[in-house]
C-alpha cells in the first residue's frame, strides 16, 4: 500500500480516458485521486470519504488553484468498500471530466482550469492502485 505516489510521465489529454483500479485499505477515513497542471494546483480532485467525515460515505470532487479550493461537486452514489476492487473512468472534454464509478453511476465536473492538457497524476493516502490506463 502507498500513502502517495505521483505520475508525471504521462499527460492526460482532451478527448482522452483515464482508467484506475485500485483497493482501498481497511479503515482509512479517505483517498485522493488528482489530475494536475504542477504539483501545486488541482484541476480534478476526487476524494471519496469513508468514516470520519461528515458526510461520510460520499464522493467530493473540487479543484484547487492559487492556495484556494474551489466549490465541491457531490456523487450520488458511494461504490466503495475497503479491501474491495473499483474502478473509475474519466473521460476528459473541453468542458468537463466525466467520471463514471465502478456501479455506473456518473458525476460531472467542469475543467474550471480551461487547460487541454494536464501532465501530472497523484494518488494520495492508503490506496493500493494496481492499474493506471490512459486511452
Amino acid at each position: 500500500m502507498v500513502k502517495g505516489m505521483i505520475i508525471k510521465t504521462m499527460s492526460f489529454k482532451v478527448w482522452q480516458t483515464l482508467t484506475i483500479v485500485g483497493v482501498p485499505k481497511a479503515g482509512i477515513s479517505d483517498f485522493k485521486v488528482n489530475i494536475c497542471p504542477d504539483e501545486e494546483d488541482v484541476a480534478m480532485h476526487i476524494n471519496p470519504r469513508f468514516d470520519g467525515y461528515s458526510p461520510n460515505n460520499v464522493v467530493v470532487c473540487n479543484s484547487y488553484q492559487g492556495g484556494k479550493w474551489g466549490e465541491e461537486v457531490f456523487g450520488s452514489s458511494f461504490p466503495f468498500e475497503y479491501e474491495k476492487e473499483f474502478k473509475m473512468i474519466i473521460k476528459f472534454t473541453p468542458a468537463e471530466f466525466q467520471v463514471t464509478l465502478s456501479d455506473g453511476s456518473k458525476i460531472h465536473f467542469p475543467n474550471r482550469f480551461g487547460a487541454e492538457r494536464y501532465p501530472v497524476i497523484n494518488f494520495k493516502e492508503d490506496v493500493c492502485i494496481s492499474r493506471v490506463e490512459i486511452s
